[in-house]
């Protein structure tokens, strides 16, 4: 099976990935009239299932949306003690260390992790458990807000291995991790 762990996500100039009140209206902050989807389409066809944590599953069930996802997630919680009976059949409690719930999935048949959510996203890293990360940055200062990255024990290497350019203002990067 091919393993691989890989993030997927936008950041403001200065690395947030949430404003200070914990809103994300500013990922619109660029018009986007033909609703370019600036990769994610093609990413997510390339990943078996989604590992979040569960701030960012609340925060996906909160939208006025139908559920966004077409694979499983997995939602890493202590305190969440079930999923909402709308998405029982679709989402996914586990919990233990990382290498525990990544054997956990594995053993399901999902090798190909789309790893969301801030804390997720450091805790995964902390580890040195992410294989590839899609950086895209929406040219806006934030000032203050949940930061993308935090401390980590050592420091991680990358390699870019792709830039891209939408909209003529939103700059995407694709890094892998250098081992």
């Amino acid at each position: 099976m091919d393993k691989k762990n890989s993030v997927f996500i936008a950041t403001s100039l200065d690395g947030y990935i949430a404003d200070k009140n914990g809103g994300i209206d500013w990922l619109h902050s660029i018009l986007n009239p033909d609703n370019d989807d600036m990769g994610y389409v093609e990413f997510t066809n390339g990943i078996d299932a989604l590992v979040m944590g569960r701030t960012t599953f609340e925060t996906v069930v909160g939208f006025d949306v139908p559920w966004p996802y077409n694979k499983p997630v997995f939602v890493l919680s202590n305190k969440l003690k079930e999923i909402p009976e709308p998405h029982k059949d679709k989402a996914f409690l586990v919990n233990g260390t990382l290498t525990e719930i990544l054997e956990q999935i594995h053993r399901k048949g999902y090798g190909r992790l789309y790893i969301d959510g801030g804390t997720t996203i450091r805790n995964f890293l902390k580890e040195d458990l992410i294989d590839e990360m899609v950086l895209t940055t929406i040219p806006i200062l934030l000032g203050g807000g949940s930061s993308l990255f935090g401390d980590l024990p050592n420091e991680l290497n990358f390699e870019l291995i792709g830039t891209k350019t939408f909209l003529n203002q939103i700059s995407q990067r694709h890094y892998k991790r250098k081992k």
